[in-house]
């Protein structure tokens, strides 16, 4: 078991860009039947509410994007292209919709658990994307709306060391050639993995 504390609401009640920089080197962990799974956010992206035209949230509230719409540190669990699960956090005060994208992360623990769920492929892509990271964690559309400050959710992110800015790469969120500017290009997207 870690030492490490659970992130509060707190954490994540202000601004997504700054939470989304903030969750890199923060340890994300799922606990299934007892057992831990947990990895380091090395990719998160933001996405800021109605104004946003990335955003989910951009055409009001639906049934799908709802939870994003409710009070921060809630997971955001949503069924992309038919087939894959994306992991976000809700962030800001509730009423105001944004949330970050967990693009990537780092294993640590339970390692032959996500090795059978991403089975015949190498340790360095269990995890990076975020269709892989919930395959790899087990993380579905029952995990939508869940506590994400509550040990009692089973999903969660403890704190741990923060990254220093000097390592953090930062883009352009990836896979909206159709949002137009300057959505398309908003610098919102960071990664520790240099790439």
């Amino acid at each position: 078991m870690s030492n490490f504390h659970i992130l509060p609401v707190s954490f994540y009640d202000r601004d997504a860009v700054d939470v989304a920089r903030a969750l890199l080197g923060m340890h994300l962990v799922r606990v299934e039947n007892g057992a831990r799974i947990s990895g380091v956010i090395t990719e998160t992206e933001a996405y800021r509410g109605v104004e946003d035209l990335g955003c989910h949230a951009h055409s009001g509230k639906t049934k799908r994007n709802e939870v994003m719409f409710g009070p921060p540190g809630r997971a955001y669990v949503y069924f992309t292209y038919g087939m894959h699960w994306c992991l976000n956090f809700v962030t800001g005060a509730e009423g105001e919709p944004a949330a970050v994208l967990i693009r990537a992360m780092e294993p640590l623990e339970g390692l032959d658990l996500i090795a059978a769920r991403r089975a015949g492929r190498k340790r360095e892509i269990w995890c990076d994307g975020p269709a892989k990271l919930t395959q790899a964690f087990g993380v579905t559309g029952e995990q939508n709306g869940a506590d994400i400050c509550s040990s009692k959710s089973g999903l969660f992110v403890e704190e741990a060391e923060p990254v220093e800015k000097g390592t953090i790469l930062v883009t352009p969120r990836i896979g909206l050639n159709n949002v137009p500017e300057p959505w398309r290009s908003m610098p919102w997207r960071f990664t520790t993995r240099g790439k």
